[in-house]
């Protein structure tokens, strides 16, 4: 089964991998400033997000190997790769066995290191929300703060509605399938993946998910990465910063 994906500009061809329970859609406003510069922008789905396919089994080897068959169907090869968080650890695993694929490689705020599970409650507060069955967006986010209290993180999590049937919504992610495999989001690289090409790690300035400490780290999986810290941005630091994550992405590609 081939990946969904919105494909915007045409040129270069540049990959964006959203993060856990978001969707290639997200990226669109980025996407479209990409495009001005002459890049085709495909803005994929992965497994159990968005419009793509639903399956039980969710780990990075087959979001590597989802990834492979996208761009062998679209005829893609030597991409600007750019992944955020769990599409950041996606695109890591894909460089190091497909570096032949990939002219160039971004990773937004996530590292190679292993990270804790740190999503039950979201996960919760999702499945509390499908059970409920909500009839309107409204209804939608009065359940989701009875666990959620940032205003933002709901909004985030309530791009994932449709309507299933008329006055009821549903979720296209496969809340079941996430849920038994949220173990496998903070899973590590592989201690011998290594990808020799130009890299950029772009990390959020009031983010803990890259610290002082995995630079080691980073540079032994990725020895021709830089780092670049992101002002006034958390982990969401795309949307919280886009006029200087574009910047500094840009100028990593062009450059």
């Amino acid at each position: 089964m081939i990946l969904n994906s919105n494909i915007v500009g045409e040129g270069r061809p540049v990959i964006i991998l959203h993060g856990f329970l978001g969707m290639g859609d997200n990226w669109k406003s980025l996407a479209m400033n990409m495009a001005q510069e002459g890049f085709q922008v495909h803005l994929v789905d992965q497994r159990n997000h968005g419009r793509s396919f639903h399956h039980p089994e969710f780990n990075y080897q087959l979001l590597t190997q989802d990834l492979k068959e996208y761009l062998d169907h679209q005829g893609l090869d030597r991409v600007v790769l750019l992944g955020h968080s769990m599409g950041g650890k996606t695109a890591m695993n894909f460089a190091t066995q497909y570096p032949e694929s990939v002219r160039h490689l971004a990773v937004a705020d996530i590292g190679p290191k292993e990270y804790p599970p740190h999503h039950q409650a979201i996960l919760k507060a999702l499945n509390y929300l499908a059970q409920s069955v909500p009839t309107s967006r409204k209804q939608a986010d009065d359940l989701l703060s009875e666990y959620i209290s940032e205003p933002g993180i709901r909004q985030f999590l309530l791009k994932n509605l449709y309507w299933k049937q008329p006055e009821q919504l549903g979720l296209r992610i496969n809340l079941i399938s996430l849920t038994e495999n949220a173990d496998q989001i903070g899973a590590a690289l592989s201690a011998a993946a290594i990808f020799e090409g130009p890299t950029l790690f772009l990390k959020g300035a009031k983010s803990a998910y890259i610290l002082p400490e995995d630079q080691a780290g980073i540079t032994r999986h990725f020895p021709q990465s830089k780092l670049i810290e992101i002002p006034r941005a958390g982990h969401w630091l795309h949307a919280e910063n886009p006029k200087d994550f574009l910047a500094a992405f840009l100028a990593f590609i062009q450059g």
